[in-house]
């Protein structure tokens, strides 16, 4: 997981690669819950990198995005989003992982 330091370098991986977004916040119960899940997410879709996206840190941005819900997906390939799994509920390892490979057909 890669943790941008700076809005330029989180805009960085917007414009190149094939990235996922995933939007989070250290009150968010429900994204505690995914959290310890992901490392075998990553290690099932190798080709994506994935990038946490601390919301409040990153207010602007996800507003912009439309990120209402946390925690969130946007799949984004060099500049253009690809998909997103958006939303305030709880997700599981098979929902994030079926959204990923929706995404890349």
């Amino acid at each position: 997981m890669i943790i941008p330091k700076s809005l330029e370098e989180l805009a960085g991986y917007v414009e190149k690669g094939q990235n996922v977004f995933f939007f989070t916040a250290g009150w968010c119960g429900d994204c505690h819950f995914i959290k310890p899940q992901l490392p075998e997410i990553e290690a099932d879709f190798p080709q994506l990198n994935f990038i946490e996206v601390d919301r409040d840190q990153y207010i602007d941005v996800a507003a912009e995005w439309n990120i209402f819900g946390i925690p969130s997906f946007v799949v984004i390939k060099d500049g253009k989003e690809q998909g997103r799994l958006v939303n305030k509920a709880r997700k599981t390892k098979e929902e994030i992982e079926s959204f990923l490979t929706s995404v890349e057909n």
